[in-house]
């Protein structure tokens, strides 16, 4: 093959590479559109258009509808008239999918196969006409799924044994059906909502449900044991004659043993000692892959086509490889779509694509982009390497496993404690500070603050993400889509300010404490400033109490209630719409350190408590 023909060959490689990117939501289109054909009454969801997109960044463009970053998360079609069924095999389609809500419709039928979707967190069927059998293995391998909701169905046969062992499982509904047999013994002790009234179900209520109060299982009569009375257990004369001869034939049995045990004390025989053999040798360990040879047979590369590196400890590779790893999409942003690319076992990349990246020359790109690849800290994600073609720009970081700070915080995972939302509000303001401290040039070192740019490793350490693209980004593209430009001064005064990041650092405090989202409030789009601005008077008219606490943050007690308040003013002084009065980052970030766990507790980080609150 000649060098023009391999150049070629690479090009169409980039050509098919980049279609992807612009293609991802084809899927979850026609997905959702097919749904919407196999379900009676489907016709009544108007706004799902094949003309348009289901999202518009994190605001769904279709009715019912959750969204993140351009991708479905949850469906919610509640009191739409809906009947029929749900085919799972059409929405196994949509990857990102974590939430169901079909309450108050009329379908019917065969339980759908949700086991086919093992990502689901939360089932949503209460007030709906399904009348059949669910099957003993309906829930198997749904470990991940934390909220059933049955009620009010006509669902008959036993209670799944399927989902005793499922390890999430906190809210399980099922009173008003036709449910018989005995409740089943669930292995752990996660539940806190349960019901089960006004059903057929009768015997012992077992020991880990009898806390729940007596209306959780009133309506049925044969039903025993706490909450209600004992069970009263009558035994039959035969058994009281079996018991008798068991107790006879154990006695003895325990005499014959007594006999032989004094036979062998008296016993003069020796016992040799017991000699060990040698121990075993540990296995040794390998790790680690082999090495590209530290030189490369001379050749001309083709530069157009090359990834430029910004890690000098990087294991290198090029664009070919990065063609044939294995790819998964992960979404879609306001800059452009997002790939999970898996080059080896032990090599994970993020590939993001970008548009709207014009605003400098290729050198001045170059320049900015090693100015950003300088940057080490714990709480940034380190820019890897990058491609550059003038139409769009590729970047490659490693993949982080525990996704984004949104997803944690509104996508149905488990629930954030008040010490951990505190370890990341500190690992934020950290890793702001360090991007305030090594790019002074830049007015807003980050510009595009938000908590889908705030990624969490395994121990819920922050990692900053999108940092530093404001001077490489298209002016207009920038005014309509970035944080930064949101904020009051530029709304008021067409201008941004070193304090601009402060502000952005605010409405995150305030989204992680109070658990709204004020990406659903506006639109990633012109406009969009108010809507934001809008959003944040509300809360500022609030009386600053517990109140205003998300009602899933976890480990939240009167202990550290006064150090959680401490932490939302601190956000609400930060959206201080006066920039004048505004704190800089230093003094904000210095206030955030000494806000402790709890009132009593000295020790004001939490390094160690990773827990979700469950």
């Amino acid at each position: 093959m000649t060098v023009a023909q391999t150049r070629l060959r690479l090009h169409l490689h980039v050509i098919v590479f980049i279609s992807i990117f612009r293609h991802v939501n084809a899927l979850e289109n026609d997905t959702l559109l097919e749904l919407k054909e196999s379900l009676i009454n489907g016709e009544k969801l108007t706004t799902w258009n094949p003309s348009t997109s289901p999202c518009n960044g994190n605001e769904p463009n279709w009715e019912g509808i959750l969204c993140v970053n351009d991708t479905v998360w949850g469906i919610r079609l509640e009191g739409k008239e809906l009947r029929g069924n749900i085919d799972t095999k059409i929405i196994m389609n949509l990857p990102s999918l974590i939430t169901i809500s079909f309450q108050n419709n009329s379908l019917e039928g065969e339980f759908p196969m949700f086991k086919r979707l093992r990502r689901l967190r939360s089932i949503f069927l209460t007030a709906n006409k399904f009348s059949r059998e669910i099957p003993t293995d309906a829930f198997k391998g749904m470990r991940r799924l934390k909220k059933l909701y049955l009620a009010n169905n006509g669902f008959r046969g036993q209670i799944p044994s399927s989902l005793t062992a499922l390890p999430r499982l906190r809210d399980l509904m099922l009173e008003n059906n036709r449910f018989e047999g005995v409740i089943p013994t669930f292995v752990r002790d996660n539940l806190t909502f349960v019901n089960f009234a006004n059903n057929r179900l009768y015997g012992p209520i077992p020991k880990r449900l009898q806390h729940f109060p007596k209306s959780k299982f009133s309506g049925n009569a044969d039903l025993c044991g706490p909450p209600f009375e004992e069970c009263k257990v009558e035994i039959p004369a035969t058994t009281i004659i079996m018991v008798a001869l068991v107790v006879v034939a154990a006695f003895a049995a325990i005499t014959v043993a007594f006999i032989i045990l004094q036979l062998f004390r008296t016993s003069s025989t020796q016992v040799p000692p017991y000699k060990k053999g040698a121990s075993a040798d540990h296995d040794q360990m390998e790790q680690g892959c082999g090495k590209a040879p530290g030189t490369v047979a001379a050749k001309k590369v083709d530069l157009s086509l090359t990834l430029t590196f910004l890690q000098d400890d990087t294991e290198t590779f090029d664009l070919a490889d990065l063609l044939k790893a294995s790819a998964v999409v992960l979404g879609g942003g306001v800059f452009g779509s997002s790939y999970k690319t898996t080059l080896s076992r032990h090599k994970v990349l993020v590939v993001k694509k970008y548009n709207q990246m014009n605003n400098v020359t290729k050198d001045e790109f170059y320049k900015h982009m090693r100015k950003l690849g300088k940057l080490k800290h714990a709480n940034l994600v380190p820019l890897i390497a990058f491609y550059y073609r003038k139409e769009e720009k590729l970047f490659l970081a490693d993949y982080i496993e525990n996704i984004s700070l949104a997803v944690h915080l509104h996508g149905m995972l488990d629930r954030l404690s008040w010490p951990t939302r505190l370890k990341i509000v500190k690992g934020i303001a950290r890793g702001l500070l360090h991007l305030y401290n090594e790019l002074p040039s830049l007015i807003t070192p980050h510009g595009h603050l938000k908590s889908s740019n705030v990624l969490l490793n395994q121990e819920f350490e922050s990692l900053l993400t999108d940092y530093g693209l404001v001077p490489i980004t298209n002016q207009e593209h920038a005014r309509d889509v970035m944080i930064a430009f949101k904020s009051p001064e530029f709304r008021n005064h067409g201008r941004i300010t070193k304090k601009t990041d402060v502000w952005s650092l605010g409405v995150l405090i305030l989204e992680i404490m109070t658990g709204r989202f004020p990406a659903n409030t506006f639109h990633y789009s012109k406009g969009g400033d108010l809507e934001l601005t809008n959003f944040l008077d509300s809360i500022m008219k609030e009386d600053v109490t517990v109140d205003m606490f998300d009602k899933e943050i976890g480990a939240f007690d009167k202990r550290n209630e006064g150090e959680m308040l401490k932490l939302l003013n601190i956000g609400l002084s930060c959206c201080e719409p006066d920039v004048e009065k505004r704190w800089d980052i230093k003094e904000v970030v210095d206030r955030i350190e000494k806000v402790r766990e709890s009132n009593d507790n000295d020790n004001s980080d939490n390094d160690n408590d990773n827990n979700d609150g469950d």
